[in-house]
């Protein structure tokens, strides 16, 4: 009999990765001169390290650990978030990107500046950074998980040890490192689920028919959900909430969000951006639908216990308990590798992206010829530090949520997405909102989402779409009224 559990094997094998993922990133990270090297990559990338790249930071471990917790729970219904995903990519490929591309734009937000004026840029600079660093806070704390099971220590001694390590190969080699870092960890993570999954059904008495007759006969393989009766509104996995909730989310995460905008603009032309961008739409189906059917998988391998039964607080530690109690040494070791795999890309990603909006949509703008090219870089450096604290403090912050942690980072970034993708369509479909317009519009968006979410009677799902709807009602009333008062 193979002894289980996580044994020094294990262990052996995380170190080696870990080291190794750090000279990596080090070594491809290239010389960099300036803030913009920094931040964007001296050269352009290929588009499929762009892709794999995007796929890798929009991973993070919420997908690894959450949603085949999220499958535990419930069914497949998660999944008809990702068609809508595909066609928010689509629209952004095509509306946003040639927008971008037409001036030698640094980060998303040098647009609005160009549209509208430095404070539309500045606002939603600080509305991204904010958003970006209590989402990435509960995805840091949600990689912790594991690593608290694996070496038996307390959350904050994980989260430090995680986002340090994160911290070591962006601080050195910033997004040209981080990028192909990405780039192979995608394909590190993706291999762990797939090996999991393999190991549960051949650990089955009776292979796949057995292990997935329960979840079967608990309707667990359910993909479609009409959810037309009552609660329509309030339930957040339905075809229609998905479809436009997954596909206005997309547009915001993918189409003004400085996280994966700054992987996008490091491709080396406007046709790479958008195999980048599609390619990435395509991939997330299959990833989600793997880790999906791994929950159902543990669901068949655990006969459908309770967390209660399982001895677990929330559904997100279902995938880190099999993996470290139940799989030969050696094996885990590889599994938890992948987590780190798609935590690290995330983090990393994070730290990068909020670094280059503070120093060039907030610092450079505000001190102008006095940021030398020479000052720019040891000072992004440093700033890169200071957010990696802070994210630090964000995950402490969230240590004590109950809420399945992939619904609760994305229900964060739909608070305030609404409003900062309303902010851009409206400089991008319509020529008559004035900056003052813009920043009314994007304060309503916000403002809105705060009575919807304190009435909770709208799913998460919803929030983008309806925060985009007050932004342009609101940003293009007053451009109307503003229009006629000058007749």
């Amino acid at each position: 009999m193979i002894p289980l559990g996580f044994g020094t094997i294990d262990y052996v094998v995380l170190v080696i990765y870990i080291i190794g993922i750090a000279v990596f990133g080090i070594v491809w990270s290239g010389t960099q001169r300036s803030a913009r090297d920094y931040f964007l990559g001296r050269e352009g990338i290929p588009w499929w390290a762009v892709c794999f790249s995007i796929v890798a930071a929009e991973t993070s471990t919420l997908t690894f650990i959450s949603i085949p917790g999220l499958a535990y729970l419930t069914n497949l219904n998660f999944l008809q978030l990702t068609f809508g995903y595909l066609l928010g990519r689509i629209i952004v490929s095509f509306i946003f990107l040639p927008a971008y591309y037409k001036g030698e734009l640094s980060t998303a937000y040098a647009f609005l500046e160009t549209r509208f004026g430095s404070k539309t840029r500045s606002f939603a600079s600080l509305v991204f950074i904010f958003t970006r660093m209590a989402a990435d806070g509960v995805r840091l704390f949600a990689t912790a998980i594991p690593l608290k099971f694996i070496l038996d220590i307390d959350y904050p001694l994980a989260i430090l040890i995680l986002a340090i390590v994160a911290l070591a190969y962006t601080y050195v080699g910033g997004v040209r490192a981080v990028i192909w870092v990405d780039a192979l960890q995608m394909l590190v993570y993706i291999g762990g689920a797939l090996l999991a999954g393999v190991l549960l059904v051949s650990s089955a008495d009776g292979g796949w028919a057995a292990i997935t007759q329960k979840a079967w006969e608990a309707g667990k393989f359910q993909l479609f959900n009409l959810g037309l009766g009552e609660n329509f509104w309030g339930s957040p996995y339905t075809l229609l909430g998905g479809l436009f909730g997954g596909m206005f989310l997309s547009m915001a995460s993918h189409g003004v969000d400085q996280l994966v905008i700054q992987r996008v603009l490091a491709a080396k032309s406007l046709i790479a951006s958008r195999k980048a961008l599609i390619g990435s739409g395509v991939i997330i189906i299959f990833q989600f639908a793997l880790f999906l059917v791994v929950g159902l998988l543990l669901y068949g391998h655990y006969r459908g216990a309770s967390l209660a039964e399982l001895g677990l607080i929330r559904s997100d530690e279902i995938f880190p308990r099999y993996i470290t109690q139940g799989l030969p040494p050696g094996l885990a070791g590889l599994i938890i590798a992948g987590l780190l795999a798609a935590a690290l890309s995330t983090l990393a990603g994070s730290m990068s992206s909020m670094a280059s909006s503070t120093v060039l949509d907030l610092l450079k703008p505000r001190f102008g010829v006095a940021l030398t090219p020479e000052r720019e870089l040891p000072l992004s450096r440093i700033v890169t530090v200071l957010w990696a604290g802070i994210l630090v403090g964000s995950a402490v912050f969230f240590m004590n949520t109950t809420q399945a942690v992939v619904e609760l980072a994305l229900s964060i970034a739909s608070f305030t997405y609404g409003g900062l993708l309303g902010t851009f369509l409206l400089g991008v479909l319509f020529k008559r909102p004035t900056q003052e317009d813009a920043l009314a519009g994007f304060v309503a968006g916000i403002f809105f989402m705060v009575i919807v979410i304190s009435l909770k009677v709208v799913a998460w799902t919803w929030f983008t779409l309806i925060g985009v709807t007050a932004t342009l009602i609101v940003g293009g009333a007053l451009s109307l009224l503003t229009k006629r008062a000058e007749e």
